[in-house]
């Protein structure tokens, strides 16, 4: 069975800015969950317990997601579907292992920002969106074009418009 091909690059990155926004509204969400379970009344009270929880939260949306059907919401958007090597659908394992993984798109930033002491200002998001676009061109140079932690999690990225020949 041929699989479809893999998405371009300005898609995916597409895809990761509406997800950006739609994980806004998630993690609003479960820290508003967070403050009213603990009885947190300010933002630095608990601040390790409150990012244990919101990892975990993102967690279970992604894996959740992603061992449905394949889709979050944004790539459902974008036609978007994270399958197996094989073109099945991912096991437990390898959906928590691309979790894991793809926060490479987001540490190496966090951390750069935090070793030169840069507020949440434009030195740190020029930081990410820099590492963004190294990340991500990166992926021309991998099999089927496909992003590191894919690669290494066993999963791929394909494009589900109806209109497309596989690959």
């Amino acid at each position: 069975m041929a699989l479809p091909p893999t998405p371009p690059l300005r898609r995916r990155l597409a895809a990761l800015l509406y997800e950006a926004v739609l994980l806004f509204a998630v993690t609003m969400f479960a820290g508003f969950l967070y403050a009213v379970i603990t009885g947190q009344r300010h933002g630095l009270e608990g601040r390790s317990g409150l990012q244990a929880w919101a990892f975990l939260v993102l967690a279970a949306y992604f894996v959740g997601f992603w061992r449905k059907g394949g889709q979050t919401l944004a790539m459902q958007t974008w036609r978007l579907r994270l399958v197996a090597r094989d073109g099945g659908r991912p096991r437990l394992g390898q959906a928590l292992l691309r979790f894991v993984l793809s926060w490479i798109w987001v540490l190496p930033p966090l951390a750069l920002s935090w070793a030169m002491g840069w507020t949440a200002g434009g030195s740190a998001s020029l930081s990410l969106a820099a590492w963004v676009l190294v990340y991500g061109g990166l992926s021309r140079w991998l099999p089927e074009r496909q992003f590191a932690h894919d690669l290494l999690s066993g999963t791929r990225l394909v494009d589900t418009r109806p209109d497309l020949p596989a690959a």
